[in-house]
């Protein structure tokens, strides 16, 4: 469980890190990328294992916010099943162009 949440914050990071402020996104790049733990960030920025656990949480719920309102995680993913699902028809290419087709038009709508 808590390897899926680290996997998918990585991610909503990946995608909304622009707009956190400086400060959010070293804690959570020390965090989260660098496996730092609060004790140690805090350690290195002079402030309380609360405030910076508190602030990881805060930016955690305001990645999951982000996505909510602007879904690039999630668009993502179907981007990526459909070109995997393109991958899988083109090794049989015989009578599988038109389902390939549909599936390219498809991909174009999620841009």
């Amino acid at each position: 469980m808590a390897l899926i949440k680290t996997t998918r914050i990585n991610f909503l990071f990946d995608f909304y890190q622009s707009l956190l402020t400086d400060k959010q996104r070293m804690y959570m790049n020390l965090y989260y990328l660098e496996d730092l733990s609060l004790g140690e960030i805090a350690g290195e920025f002079g402030v309380s294992r609360q405030a910076v656990y508190d602030n990881v949480r805060r930016t955690e719920a305001m990645l999951e916010d982000y996505e909510v309102k602007l879904n690039l995680f999630d668009k993502f993913q179907e981007r990526k099943k459909i070109v995997e699902s393109m991958q899988q028809l083109i090794t049989g290419m015989d009578d599988q162009s038109e389902t390939l087709r549909n599936l390219l038009v498809t991909l174009k709508d999620y841009d």
